[in-house]
């Protein structure tokens, strides 16, 4: 009797961890999205969201990740890095975690690195630009990107300032970590191609007076201005450049103000400037197959809308991108373990994505997929949509 008891207590726990794992193998697994959702940078956030939607349509329909479906889980740090970190905590506690996809604020991403890298987790960037947040220091590195990288940024900001035949500009960043980052790179940049930087102006989050600063800039007698910033600073500098009547002078802007309403933010019509602003991807600049199908599939789902209209758009190919490579790294894998997730990213071979044909995305040194070449200046219409030259 005993003994038949004993067998019984053995099946039944033999029973139970094999449900358990047949389970956990069958179960979805987890995106998970930390962006800023409703505050400054909500368009930005919301372009994110939308490309991770997009590629777990095309993923799912195909049968899943390893054969298992894939389920977005998003949490919204509005901007704020000690809400981004607490985030991340809440999201290494999450089974089945696949990754998590970061948001528009380069400090938010600079803040949660150490987390990331205690906890194990991967993280994708669509966006945050620091150079920084690659160069982390961290080996092995957890965090991957397709986005912009501030270092790679400067060049090609700095060769737009010399092809509108300028030699003097003003820089104006924002006082966080993404405008030292800038800082840095802008210099070197200038130095190299001969550009005179007349002075550095600092702008706070949510600073309403850039009087002073804007007087400043036109007794340098600059001729342009490099803006790092995002909307709701960019707006605030533009709207003085206007009431000092200084409308015509070139901006050349990093794209921090492509991740919200800009234009139809601006007290007079954007028409009434001249603003340039980088940029890595456009429904007229990219027209390969899989971004003419990642716009046939964002029709269908959120509504037709005019390619040069959907905001944020860099966030939603570089998201879409993204969520196909690790999609590719896990089946080649054949697992979703970090480790062995990041190793297979680092050895990645020809994936077409919307952005770009990726020969080789990421190596073991290099976490970055995008370079200078991947860069190109896109313009405002007058409808306030960013278009690429020769586009209206």
């Amino acid at each position: 009797m005993r003994a038949t008891s004993f067998f019984l207590s053995l099946f039944c726990i033999f029973s139970f961890f094999t449900a358990s794992k047949a389970s956990s193998s069958t179960e979805p697994l987890i995106i998970g999205i930390d962006a800023d959702l409703s505050a400054v940078a909500v368009e930005g956030g919301i372009a994110i969201t939308r490309g991770v939607e997009l590629a777990v349509d095309e993923i799912n329909a195909k049968g899943g990740i390893l054969g298992r479906q894939v389920k977005i889980v998003a949490k919204d740090h509005r901007g704020n890095p000690a809400r981004g970190v607490y985030n991340i905590e809440q999201f290494s506690q999450t089974p089945n975690l696949l990754a998590v996809v970061g948001g528009v604020h380069t400090p938010v991403v600079l803040a949660e690195i150490d987390v990331i890298h205690e906890k194990n987790l991967l993280m994708l960037v669509p966006w945050a630009a620091g150079t920084p947040i690659v160069d982390n220091g961290y080996t092995p590195n957890n965090i991957f990107r397709v986005s912009v990288r501030d270092a790679e940024a400067a060049p090609v900001l700095i060769n737009h300032v010399k092809q509108l035949g300028l030699a003097d500009v003003a820089l104006v960043l924002e006082r966080t970590g993404w405008g030292r980052s800038n800082l840095e790179s802008l210099n070197k940049a200038a130095n190299e191609q001969g550009i005179n930087i007349t002075g550095t102006h600092w702008i706070n989050w949510q600073q309403k007076d850039f009087s002073e600063d804007i007087a400043a800039i036109k007794r340098a007698k600059a001729e342009g201005i490099i803006l790092v910033t995002n909307v709701p600073e960019g707006v605030v500098v533009l709207d003085e450049m206007a009431e000092q009547n200084m409308n015509s002078l070139p901006v050349i802007s990093h794209w921090g103000v492509a991740s919200g309403q800009f234009a139809s933010s601006l007290a007079n019509p954007i028409s009434d400037f001249n603003v340039a602003v980088l940029q890595t991807f456009h429904f007229n600049q990219q027209k390969n197959a899989k971004a003419k199908r990642l716009l046939e599939a964002y029709h269908n789902k959120y509504g037709l809308i005019d390619a040069s209209a959907i905001g944020g758009v860099t966030g939603l190919a570089h998201a879409y991108d993204l969520i196909h490579l690790i999609a590719a790294a896990a089946d080649k894998a054949g697992s979703i373990k970090v480790d062995e997730l990041r190793s297979a990213l680092q050895s990645l071979e020809n994936v077409q994505g919307a952005v770009k044909n990726y020969t080789a995305p990421f190596t073991q040194n290099r976490h970055d997929a995008l370079w200078s070449k991947d860069y190109f200046m896109t313009r405002f219409n007058e409808n306030g949509h960013l278009v690429t030259t020769g586009t209206q």
